[in-house]
């Protein structure tokens, strides 16, 4: 018997008692996420936007507002991309530039400091970014509207840009 794919409809009916969210590989709608003890706020209020718009966020970390160092969580969410656990992934730290440094450590990861959803797209069109790093003093309304503009975005796949992707790709130190 073939497998088919879930649907959020048959999740709704519970046809798939069985297994959980994670099992189902919903595409295009798994997120990751991750901050440092600075970004813990604005994850959990994007946690918390992204899933009543029906995305299931997988949260990478850290759990609390003590101390922690976002390289730890930046390596977690860029692995969970080159892994391709999630498809798209948002980075949060006191200013978004540490932890971006971080994920760009892990191959195959293309994150990008953004300020602004015009960035944001951009990154997404040009660049094929699968993660956006912000700054945890951000505003909510702010984020949100990046975040929006990051995930609705399509790689435009002119030649020009995946040529610059695949001399990025293939840059050996």
């Amino acid at each position: 018997m073939e497998e088919r794919q879930a649907t959020l409809e048959d999740i709704v009916k519970n046809d798939y008692q069985e297994k959980t969210i994670l099992d189902l590989n919903i595409p295009d709608k798994k997120i990751g996420i991750a901050s440092d003890h600075r970004g813990y706020d604005l994850k959990q209020k994007l946690t918390k936007y992204l899933t009543k718009k029906g995305y299931t966020v997988i949260d990478y970390g850290c759990d609390d507002k003590q101390s922690h160092d976002y390289p730890i969580y930046g390596f977690k969410l860029g692995e969970a991309i080159r892994d391709k656990k999630v498809e798209k992934a948002i980075a949060i730290c006191g200013s978004g530039i540490g932890i971006s440094i971080a994920c760009n450590k892990v191959p195959k990861v293309r994150c990008a400091k953004v300020n602004n959803s015009k960035e944001a797209k951009y990154t997404r069109k040009d660049n094929d970014a699968n993660i956006i790093a912000i700054s945890g003093e951000m505003s909510t309304f702010k984020a949100k509207d990046i975040v929006d503009v990051f995930l609705k975005t399509p790689f435009s796949n002119e030649p020009r840009h995946k040529k610059r992707i695949e001399m990025i790709d293939n840059y050996k130190c």
